[in-house]
């Protein structure tokens, strides 16, 4: 059957059933490790008994009125990422994109109401990804995602992944300030080190400068933080959420303090189905889960253990892994073949990856996972990693 679908996907030839914690029941019987969770999505697994009734529940209530009136699920789940994070104020989108394009109006918008501006520009960094509309794929700067849509969105300077210097010499007097990915998902699970992001909070303050993080993959407890860029102890002037914190329902969000969003005034922005009751009572059943007592901690010992299975593995496969990179539960395997073989190897042994760039292969398992999924996971990369190893057979050879 010809599919009615855009084809801009190439997906593989595979569709779920049924689903739970961390396992997907595909519509032939066989049943998958997901430790690819929608790309980070599906934080809480599939079938979290929590989230399936905050979904029941909410389904019963109105799941949409529009932002011309209030919704207290929408208040409510704001307080909550106020409080557990540096923000003041919240603005829910539907998606990551969407976050991050108000995270870049946001910006924009506070130096001209400052009387800059002039002020408009961001710097960027190389490997990034932010989305797919017209002004995210611009910061990106991906020369793919790029072509034939016309000239890119004016306002976006790219320099070297971590290079200071380079960021003070991009620094001119339209520079409105730094856009960045704590630990890059599409560009190949680089975390940047967290004396380069302590500098760069120092530089951006000394120039007048606002610092945007695009936490749409590594936020929301992914890292074992509930932020990654909480691992160096700096403190954003805005950031952008989505994926984890719907837990598979479409949702995301702009944080910023009371400053950076001085000119997000009545009219100057908007959506239609953003923070609708429906998603924020599911992005509130998230935060109940995520932000319970000790279950960060736990992400974090999690990912700690399953780098170490995963160093274990590069010792053992040294022809097929070149290194292991990521943070939390966030983690990534470069590999010396294409990155596209191992991972249909490894779903040929039941295991779910992401593609990323640089190579590599994404390990983004639910954050409700236990040692004994690492252990199956470790298992079953072994497996692949000895099938990419096996010397192939001569043409006629008996099997």
């Amino acid at each position: 059957m010809v599919s009615a679908l855009f084809p801009t996907y190439a997906r593989a030839d595979l569709a779920f059933e049924r689903g739970e914690g961390a396992w997907l029941a595909a519509s032939d019987g066989e049943r998958y490790l997901d430790f690819g969770a929608g790309v980070a999505v599906n934080s809480l697994g599939h079938g979290h008994p929590h989230l399936v009734g905050a979904l029941t529940a909410a389904a019963v209530k109105p799941w949409h009125v529009s932002n011309l009136f209030q919704i207290p699920e929408a208040e409510r789940l704001a307080r909550r990422l106020v409080q557990a994070t540096f923000a003041d104020l919240v603005f829910f989108t539907n998606s990551g994109a969407e976050a991050v394009e108000c995270a870049i109006k946001t910006a924009r918008k506070f130096h001209a109401v400052e009387g800059r501006p002039e002020r408009y520009r961001l710097i960027t960094f190389e490997g990034a990804f932010h989305g797919r509309t017209l002004a995210t794929i611009a910061a990106g700067g991906n020369p793919k995602y790029l072509d034939g849509f016309g000239p890119p969105v004016e306002g976006f300077d790219q320099v070297p992944f971590a290079d200071l210097d380079a960021v003070e010499a991009a620094i001119t007097e339209e520079t409105a300030g730094v856009l960045l990915e704590p630990v890059q998902g599409e560009g190949g699970l680089r975390a940047f080190p967290a004396d380069f992001l302590r500098k760069l909070r120092a530089l951006c303050d000394a120039r007048g400068l606002l610092l945007v993080l695009d936490e749409v993959q590594c936020g929301v407890g992914r890292t074992g933080r509930f932020l990654a860029i909480e691992h160096a102890g700096v403190t954003p002037d805005i950031a952008a959420l989505a994926k984890g914190l719907g837990g598979g329902f479409p949702l995301g969000a702009c944080l910023a303090t009371h400053e950076a969003a001085k000119g997000m005034t009545l009219g100057t922005h908007g959506s239609t189905f953003g923070g609708n009751p429906l998603a924020a009572s599911i992005g509130g059943a998230v935060l109940d889960v995520v932000l319970a007592e000790g279950f960060l901690a736990r992400v974090a010992s999690l990912g700690a253990l399953f780098r170490q299975r995963l160093a274990e593995l590069e010792d053992r496969h040294r022809g097929v892994i070149e290194t292991v990179r990521g943070e939390g539960l966030m983690l990534g395997i470069k590999t010396r073949g294409p990155n596209g073989d191992f991972a249909a190897a490894a779903r040929a042994e039941g295991l779910l990856t992401v593609l990323a760039g640089d190579n590599v292969v994404r390990l983004l398992p639910p954050l409700v996972i236990d040692e004994s999924h690492i252990a199956e996971a470790a298992t079953r990369l072994d497996r692949a990693c000895a099938r990419l190893s096996a010397p192939a057979k001569e043409p006629g050879a008996a099997s």
